[in-house]
């Protein structure tokens, strides 16, 4: 479909795919052609590039990022932790 393409594992709450989803319904019903959430998605990224100095896009992109980063720290400890219960059971 296109001449170079990158395929991308995105996470996403459902909240925000069922919102995507809904989107994609009403274009498909308005344009009378079939619109997928891939179409949806890559046009939501699209149009936002074009806007990178938008305030309101890097607020978001700001609190993904501290967000992320509070995951990340909290995350040694957990695997450690769980590290810890695995072994007690080996010994069990």
């Amino acid at each position: 479909m296109f001449e170079e393409e990158t395929r991308i594992l995105i996470i996403l709450r459902s909240d925000l795919v069922d919102r995507a989803r809904g989107l994609a319904g009403r274009a498909t019903i308005s344009m009378k052609l079939p619109v997928s959430l891939q179409i949806v998605l890559r046009a939501l990224i699209e149009e936002a590039l074009k806007r990178p100095t938008d305030p309101a896009l890097m607020d978001n992109i700001g609190r993904q990022a501290e967000t992320i980063r509070q995951i990340r720290r909290a995350a040694p400890g957990r695997a450690m932790a769980r590290a810890a219960r695995g072994r007690a059971r080996a010994r069990s």
